[in-house]
């Protein structure tokens, strides 16, 4: 997920923090993080991940009018053999295994990020359960407008050979 352009507001920020449920208030509270060691209200540590809503490509990101994967059990009528067509498309076997995160440094209000998305390595590993399983890794940096390099992430996606718990 690339995106081009990810302003970084404060409001946003205290909307993230809110919806993961983190209370801590040098997400909010500019007196408060005004003395903390950073010095300012900060973004949480997974935030970078809500530039996924500025990418109109990002295959996670419901459509307008179409028909998304959603989070229950088929509960908005796209079955893994229909996906693609709306957004939130699931591939049988398709499975998000990790996500690692390297801070440069914090992401703060004003901030006006953009990424870039290379592959990283692929790998297989044999299992019982779910076959042969084909990992891929992809990597993520977030640069703010001056170029400098904010946060580095590693995505690593598996397909399995079977799908397991169908």
């Amino acid at each position: 997920m690339a995106v081009d352009r990810f302003p970084i507001e404060a409001g946003h920020i205290q909307l993230f923090a809110r919806a993961v449920g983190d209370g801590n208030q040098i997400y909010y509270d500019a007196d408060y993080a005004a003395g903390s060691e950073p010095g300012a209200v900060i973004a949480p540590p997974t935030f970078a991940q809500a530039s996924a809503q500025f990418d109109d490509d990002y295959p996670l990101r419901p459509k307008l009018d179409k028909p998304w994967f959603g989070s229950g059990k088929e509960g908005s009528g796209v079955t893994r053999e229909s996906s693609g067509e709306g957004g939130g498309g699931a591939s049988a076997g398709l499975l998000h295994a990790e996500q690692h995160f390297e801070y440069h440094r914090h992401i703060s209000p004003g901030d006006v990020l953009s990424s870039t998305v290379r592959p990283g390595e692929k790998w297989e590993k044999q299992s019982k359960r779910a076959g042969l399983l084909k990992f891929t890794e992809s990597i993520t940096e977030y640069r703010d407008h001056n170029g400098e390099l904010v946060i580095t992430a590693r995505s690593v996606g598996v397909i399995t050979e079977k799908v397991v718990g169908s």
